[in-house]
C-alpha cells in the first residue's frame, strides 16, 4: 500500500575493470536424425552500485543465445536401440 512513497535516492552504477566475454558452441541431438547447434556468448563483469549511504560491489554474469541451428540429416533405413541392453530390456525382446 506504501510501495513507491517516500524519499527518492539517487544511486550510480559503474562498471570495475572490464567485461569478460567467452564464446561458448553446444550440439545437442534431438532425435534419430537431427541435431540441435546453439551459440552463447557468457559475459561477466564486476559493478559498483554508489549510493549516498553505502557502495555496494558485486559480480554480474549472464549466457545470451546468440544463434541457434536445426541440423536436419538424412533418415536412416534401420535404427537400433542399444542402450541399455543387458538381456532382460524390453528393447532386446523388439530386436529378436
Amino acid at each position: 500500500m506504501l510501495s513507491g512513497r517516500g524519499p527518492g535516492v539517487k544511486i550510480r552504477i559503474s562498471s570495475i575493470g572490464n567485461i569478460d566475454t567467452n564464446l561458448n558452441s553446444e550440439f545437442t541431438s534431438q532425435g534419430i536424425n537431427q541435431t540441435l547447434h546453439r551459440i552463447y556468448v557468457d559475459i561477466s563483469c564486476n559493478v559498483k552500485v554508489l549510493t549516498p549511504f553505502k557502495d555496494i560491489e558485486r559480480k554480474i554474469t549472464n549466457k545470451v543465445l546468440l544463434a541457434e541451428n536445426v541440423i536436419v540429416g538424412n533418415i536412416p533405413d534401420t535404427y537400433y536401440n542399444l542402450e541399455g541392453l543387458n538381456g532382460t530390456s524390453d528393447a532386446l525382446e523388439m530386436v529378436e
